[in-house]
């Protein structure tokens, strides 16, 4: 049965500026695990461009004590997310009492408890569940904060003003919306540095962890003062308070968030030793500690109108760390990553139901779009821009960007117009973008007319959910020609196509190949028909890494979707291991074939029925055979790159680990495991202890490490997620969903915290032949686990129900399976509206 009581959904076209303006926030907590008592003092006024009406506060799961306007009691009207009153035409003061139940806050919005530590999320709508206010990003006031309680450790947003034993008073002289309000209390140990900003303040810096933890710190603060000073560098931004803080909190939904001066971390984004942390978690480390802290000037300074604006802070954010990461570990192998992530999360996205635009227009619940449309695919509008207007014109707009909006809620259209001033360039078809969603699809024929290449270029993007006839967008297309020798002929050049179709034409001799869309300049499907020997040509000599790279991509996909002989890929891959002028990461790259999902959307998009199954098996195959040809180039690398000891972090040294760990599990496949055996006794690090005991799993000789690995660490929190996510991705795939089910009945899957919930059905949803097993037992897991987890945390809940994203492309047997299960979830009763949004949509509703 189908529910009925659907959320109506919130749209930008009824977009109304507030009501009512605060100037000053006075907020005061006595803490208390049940009962803590939050008293409120808004200095307010009538907004004279706002709708006129009543004082209405946005208010969730508030305990209502009292209400005053100017010092005198007020009558209020509780509503179900709210309350409402009468309020003077001029400047007045409300002030409100309401009583909130932090550990009974399971859905870790608000203010919640979290192994005895008191913490806060407030992105996107979490302020409303901790007092009356209008939770809005369009509300930007300055916080003074007062907390009581006798826990040794009280922190909230901005400057300390007075800290003594059981209160801490904290001003922020910014002004911020409610979302980035934060609060922490508990018994915390911190890991203090400072940083002197170019404008000579001494900043203090201190990350606040559990008491046990505060020796994995360091790598954290090192790439918080690497980010802190490339923002002065790159962008001109220095710090602007004396102290920030930052919190690792074990049960977070979120990577992180960028409240202002008190950035509340997931614990795995901040903590890191070599015993505990592989070289991913290291990068993953300085990428979000350097997002969150760019988040400063893109964010907080300037912050987003409304959440349709949501890309406008998140979008510039990712690619800002984007650009930060690549000058730490490469720009071609960083290219490479962004690139694959965008392809198998928001290309999926945007062939799907849950296709959106990068500024939606609507929506039921905001939660549900923290998504890849609107942070990756709004990163790469960000690069095509600078592409579009070059990097004078890119710090010229950035700089009037700061200048123009600093202490604003602005607008994507206000970022674009900034861009227009400031090179003089019109961006109205830019827009387009920003508003259409779907993955634009560029189709090139090709023609020779004497040593001229003539190019007949057409655009084209599908139909998506709600919305169809899309125009044309500006494409910047990157290109290079390589002659038949190997030489890169004139560099890089750049086409901009602005219409649905035009002709480029291309100088080059006789046996040149063309190097189209260099660096993924847009973010598009590009329908060429080049030859295997010439993908071979380009795979052999591109100077462009990334499309060296997409060469190998190409022809591993045809060898697996087409059928062709992998004979000559494999031959080309076999001076890949010895060649000393590519970096390690980039040939680990290069012996990597596409993943099953890359597949997947390869096979659907021609409009065949996807088998998740039968590509599994196919790939695996084609990884047997790699293994089997290069044995001996692989073996006599393997042997080259012993294990550099003491561990270090450093790029370059992780750069020949991972070359060394690909060797090391295509070997595995050939010897039985009797190298990762080797690799597991004398490892001093995760990265080799992780790596060796998943090439163990997957020869299926891992029991014994399995249940070794455990005893040793099964103290450690973040190293346990580790250890129940290998045991589902690296075995085999026909018992993914039997090997859920037992780690989800194991003692220490403790489901309420998302790490741990994800560590399981993450895991098992990135296993595609084990999530869509074909007797369906996959997708019944999942919606079993999704309604026992919906009540208590609905966005992670949500969140997972998004597994489910490519079920219309399956065949008809597991498609008919899994649309079953995503029925029974949407018509649970009492079902969140977080997750009936997704599983609603879903579904086509």
């Amino acid at each position: 049965m189908a529910r009925t009581d659907t959320a109506q959904p919130i749209r930008l076209a009824d977009y109304q500026p507030p009501a009512y303006l605060i100037d000053t926030v006075d907020l005061t907590f006595d803490l208390d695990p049940t009962a803590t008592r939050v008293k409120a003092k808004l200095a307010m006024r009538r907004n004279p461009d706002g709708p006129g009406g009543p004082l209405e506060l946005d208010g969730i799961g508030l305990t209502f004590v009292s209400a005053a306007i100017d010092g005198k009691p007020v009558d209020v009207e509780i509503l179900p997310e709210g309350l409402s009153c009468a309020a003077p035409d001029g400047a007045f003061t409300f002030e409100s009492e309401v009583i909130v139940n932090p550990s009974a806050n399971t859905a870790l919005e608000g203010l919640y408890m979290s192994n005895g530590m008191y913490c806060t999320q407030c992105e996107a709508e979490g302020f409303r569940k901790i007092t009356f206010f209008p939770d809005r990003p369009d509300v930007m006031a300055t916080y003074t904060v007062r907390v009581r309680s006798n826990l040794p450790v009280l922190l909230s947003n901005g400057n300390p003003v007075k800290i003594e034993d059981g209160f801490a008073e904290w001003h922020d002289p910014w002004p911020k919306p409610s979302y980035l309000f934060a609060l922490v209390a508990g018994e915390l140990v911190a890991h203090s540095d400072h940083f002197i900003t170019s404008e000579g303040r001494d900043v203090a810096l201190n990350i606040y962890v559990r008491p046990g933890d505060e020796d994995r710190c360091a790598y954290a603060m090192d790439a918080l003062k690497r980010s802190m000073k490339w923002d002065e560098d790159v962008y001109g931004r220095a710090y602007d308070l004396d102290v920030f803080n930052v919190v690792a909190v074990d049960d977070f939904n979120m990577g992180a968030m960028e409240n202002k001066g008190l950035n509340i971390f997931n614990a795995k984004y901040v903590l890191a030793s070599p015993a505990t942390a592989t070289d991913t978690d290291y990068a993953l480390i300085e990428a979000i500690i350097a997002h969150e802290y760019f988040h400063n000037w893109t964010g907080n300074r300037i912050t987003c109108r409304d959440w349709f604006q949501l890309s406008l802070k998140e979008g510039l954010t990712v690619y800002r760390d984007q650009q930060f990461s690549g000058d730490m570990r490469g720009h071609g192998v960083k290219r490479i990553e962004d690139v694959a992530m965008l392809r198998g999360r928001q290309f999926r996205e945007d062939a799907g139901p849950l296709a959106h635009p990068v500024q939606p227009q609507e929506y039921v619940e905001i939660n549900n779009f923290y998504t890849a449309t609107v942070y990756e695919k709004g990163a790469e509008l960000i690069g095509m821009l600078k592409t579009l207007v070059g990097e004078d014109g890119y710090a010229k707009a950035l700089d009037l960007y700061f200048e123009r909006h600093d202490g604003q809620a602005t607008t994507i259209d206000a970022w674009l117009k900034v861009f227009e001033d400031a090179t003089g360039r019109d961006l109205a078809t830019f827009k387009r973008w920003y508003v259409q969603a779907g993955t634009p699809r560029l189709t090139i024929t090709q023609d020779r007319e004497g040593d001229t290449f003539v190019l007949r270029l057409a655009q084209e993007t599908p139909d998506t959910p709600g919305q169809s006839s899309k125009l044309p967008v500006p494409i910047p297309l990157r290109y290079g020609v390589i002659g038949p020798n190997g030489d890169d002929l004139f560099g890089t050049e750049t086409f901009e196509l602005t219409e649905a179709a035009d002709t480029l034409t291309i100088k080059a001799p006789e046996g040149s190949v063309l190097s189209l869309n260099r660096g993924f300049a847009a973010p598009i499907l590009l329908e060429y028909a080049q030859s295997n020997a010439d993908k071979l040509h380009l795979l052999a000599h591109d100077t462009d890494p990334f499309n060296r790279w997409e060469a190998g991509r190409d022809l591993a996909k045809a060898i697996l979707v087409n059928g062709v002989d992998p004979d000559p890929y494999l031959d080309a891959l076999a001076d890949v291991p010895s060649d000393e002028t590519l970096e390690p990461s980039f040939r680990a790259m290069l012996l990597r074939l596409p993943t099953e999902g890359d597949l997947f959307q390869e096979i659907t998009r021609r409009g065949e029925p996807g088998d998740p199954g039968a590509i599994h098996a196919k790939r695996e195959a084609l990884i047997d055979a790699m293994a089997a040809r290069l044995e001996r180039p692989l073996a006599i690398l393997h042997d080259a790159l012993p294990p550099e000891k003491p561990f270090s972090a450093d790029p370059e040294v992780a750069s020949r680990r991972g070359l060394r760990l690909t060797a090391l599990g295509l070997l595995s496949r050939l010897d039985g495991g009797a190298r990762a055996e080797a690799l597991r006794e004398t490892a001093d690090n995760m990265t080799d202890e992780l790596a060796a005991l998943g090439a163990l799993i997957r020869t299926g000789k891992g029991d014994d490490a399995i249940a070794a690995f455990y005893d040793k660490w099964r103290h450690e929190r973040l190293v346990m997620d580790k250890w129940f996510a290998l045991q589902i991705t690296a075995g085999r795939a026909a018992d993914a969903v039997d090997t859920a089910e037992r780690l989800s009945a194991h003692a220490d899957f403790t489901w309420t915290t998302p790490n741990r919930f994800r560590s399981v059905f993450g895991a098992l949803a990135a296993t595609p032949a084990g999530f869509h097993a074909p007797d369906g037992r996959g997708y019944d897991l999942f919606a079993d686990w999704i309604l026992k987890l919906d009540p208590k945390n609905p966005q992670t809940a949500a969140g997972t129900i998004k597994s489910f994203e490519t079920w219309a492309l399956l065949e008809p047997g597991r498609k008919a399976l899994a649309r079953a299960a995503l029925e029974r979830i949407a018509g649970t009763a009492r079902l969140s509206k977080d997750a009936s949004e997704i599983a609603t949509r879903l579904l086509g509703g």
